[in-house]
């Protein structure tokens, strides 16, 4: 049997803190990925901080390479994340 020392994420007796200079979150997304080997699945969800929409997210792909364009298409496709997306290109191409 194998004992794990240190768990994913941080632990329930400490929080992550933000730093002084940290950025506010915008947006949160937990992702759980599984693979047999032949084939990846990804699924999870997304919240938008700022509205509160959440949307479920799923991809699949035979390689890494896939299954990330496809994760990505997946995340361009929700509306909120879409509508933050055009937003931050248009006030960068203002700038």
């Amino acid at each position: 049997m194998v004992e794990r020392e240190h768990a994913l994420g941080p632990s329930r007796e400490s929080a992550l803190a933000d730093a002084p200079d940290e950025l506010p979150v915008v947006a949160r997304m937990i992702v759980e990925i599984r693979s047999d080997g032949r084939r990846t699945i990804a699924r999870g969800a997304m919240e938008d901080a700022a509205s509160g929409e959440r949307v479920a997210i799923e991809a699949n792909g035979t390689t890494p390479m896939a299954l990330a364009a496809s994760l990505a298409r997946t995340m361009l496709s929700a509306p909120a994340l879409a509508k933050h997306a055009v937003k931050a290109l248009l006030t960068s191409r203002r700038k």
